[in-house]
């Protein structure tokens, strides 16, 4: 079992998922661990070497340039439904993320 890639795709998901809590359960420091779990992923997928590490990364930097501004909004203008709009940016940006990982595992199970 590769380790590295348990944590890349924990990462990955757990970033999802707990973006998906903030968006059921509007807490301000349910977006802050989203927001912090989606930094680490995206940290995580600097060192990434396949075929779809470029749209990987840039996929993750869209969530996280939707849930920095969407934690000010909660934070300094308490504009919730703004940072909900934002944190939903987010989630979509993971979600095509998540299915980069999916097409990434399956050509590397054609691979063998």
């Amino acid at each position: 079992m590769d380790w590295g890639k348990v944590v890349f795709i924990f990462f990955a998901l757990m970033s999802l998922t707990t973006t998906a809590g903030y968006l059921y359960d509007h807490n301000t420091i349910a977006l802050f661990i989203a927001t912090s779990i989606n930094l680490v992923s995206t940290l995580l997928k600097i060192g990434v070497k396949n075929i779809l590490s470029a749209e990987l990364f840039a996929s993750s930097l869209v969530a996280d340039l939707h849930l920095i501004p969407a934690f000010l909004y909660e934070t300094l203008a308490h504009d919730v439904k703004a940072a909900i709009a934002m944190a939903i940016g987010a989630v979509l940006a993971n979600l095509f993320s998540m299915a980069l990982v999916l097409v990434e595992a399956s050509k590397t199970q054609d691979e063998f």
